[in-house]
């Protein structure tokens, strides 16, 4: 199959140029690099130059007349967006907890009296191999139908040795098997134990001195993460956890003051995470020291909306300084989506962000967030041929009609992986 390509005719093509080195910030996040009537070369894979139609056609004309063309007139080109926070293998659903909560119990009740993170831990721990795979499987082909051509995968619903590795490699095969890009994190303390509740310091320890090593050992997973909130893991042993894991090259990351204050953010500037997220109590000192330290900030609206709690403010963190970024944070529990399109719309209409910030926050500063914005994230030279294109007449239209897929075509490294909506 061919991996060349020459997209033609674009009504908008949205680059993201000149983000690589360092995530958007500010006014930064609104410069999307549009070119109307744009056209985009593609060979082997790997993006050749984006720009208007003539001067692509005069520049290569040796080379344009054998490779596949691609007509994208009344469309948007952009690159192949990106999720930078998802839960992507796991066993189970949990819409009986949907239920409860429309009744009244809040997301922490449920999972402190042994639902929520640890109903699906049990699930998890129950399945084999083989129904891991199919049923993430699943999830991931409607990323691709969604226009996501690049994937962050957490563990963290084994909390044993045992189950957190069949997680890691279950993600690993899924990366062999299946085109779209999967960046793996390990997220031992993702909970308690139940039966650990009252004395939690032995798991905290199973985390840094058996699991964080293996991990390490069988190279499954570039970041670890850890839940930093007050009933789950504290600062200290958040800090214990991340520290040991960069002793063992893993790179941290933190879900940090989802539900209340807890200086997750902070503790995220000060032990050089790349990502802090979920963020919607953080504080104005932590936000800044994020910025300060470069930290990316991860926003999940999809887990407010679907908890119906109060939106991160999105607007006061970019204003800050703050690069953002988003992702459906896909789950069983508190985000059962995996919709990026829909995140982007509630960026947007729930936390004061404009469309072309919205468009830096799924592709390039996403990116950033999982530490591969020198190969995908933006449509510049010699990047991977990552593309998405959307049957609507500009980006407006994206964040403006709400709630639906406009994805037409997604291309993954030159080759054509969905076309009309559907996959090929």
């Amino acid at each position: 199959m061919t991996k060349s390509l020459f997209i033609t005719n674009a009504a908008q093509l949205i680059t993201m140029a000149g983000h690589t080195d360092q995530p958007a910030k500010k006014e930064a996040m609104s410069e999307v690099d549009l070119i109307e009537n744009g056209s985009l070369f593609i060979e082997d894979g790997t993006i050749i130059e984006a720009g208007k139609e003539e001067d692509l056609r005069q520049k290569y004309s040796d080379r344009l007349s054998s490779v596949k063309h691609i007509e994208a007139r009344g469309k948007v080109v952009a690159p192949g967006l990106i999720d930078p926070h998802t839960h992507l293998v796991h066993a189970g659903t949990r819409e009986n907890e949907y239920a409860m909560r429309l009744q009244g119990q809040t997301y922490m009740e449920i999972m402190n009296a042994g639902g929520g993170i640890h109903a699906t831990t049990r699930a998890t721990q129950k399945a084999s191999d083989e129904q891991l795979y199919e049923e993430s499987k699943k999830r991931l082909q409607q990323f691709l139908l969604h226009g996501v051509t690049t994937v962050e995968a957490k563990s963290g619903y084994g909390l044993t040795l045992e189950h957190e590795l069949k997680q890691l490699e279950v993600a690993k095969q899924l990366q062999a098997d299946h085109p779209v890009d999967i960046i793996s994190t390990f997220m031992g303390a993702h909970a308690i134990p139940m039966d650990e509740k009252e004395n939690p310091e032995p798991f905290v320890d199973r985390v840094i001195e058996e699991m964080i090593p293996e991990v390490s050992k069988k190279k499954l997973a570039k970041y670890n993460d850890v839940f930093c909130e007050r009933g789950v893991f504290t600062p200290e042993q958040s800090r214990k956890i991340l520290e040991a894991g960069k002793e063992y090259g893993l790179i941290p990351k933190i879900h940090a003051d989802e539900i209340e204050p807890y200086e997750g953010a902070e503790l995220a500037a000060e032990v050089g995470a790349i990502s802090a997220d979920h963020l919607l109590k953080a504080s104005d000192k932590g936000v800044k020291a994020m910025a300060d330290a470069n930290v990316v900030g991860v926003l999940l609206p999809g887990t407010a909306f679907f908890l119906m709690a109060e939106f991160a403010d999105a607007r006061r963190m970019i204003d800050a300084g703050l690069a953002v970024a988003l992702s459906t944070d896909a789950n069983p529990g508190s985000s059962p989506t995996i919709s990026l399109p829909f995140i982007m719309n509630l960026g947007c209409l729930k936390m004061g962000m404009t469309p072309e910030e919205v468009l830096t926050a799924t592709t390039i500063n996403a990116a950033h967030a999982i530490g591969c914005a020198d190969k995908v994230g933006s449509l510049e030279p010699g990047k991977k041929g990552d593309v998405t294109i959307f049957d609507v007449p500009n980006h407006l239209t994206l964040s403006y009609q709400y709630g639906m897929n406009h994805v037409d075509t997604v291309i993954k490294e030159g080759q054509v992986l969905v076309t009309g909506g559907q996959l090929q």
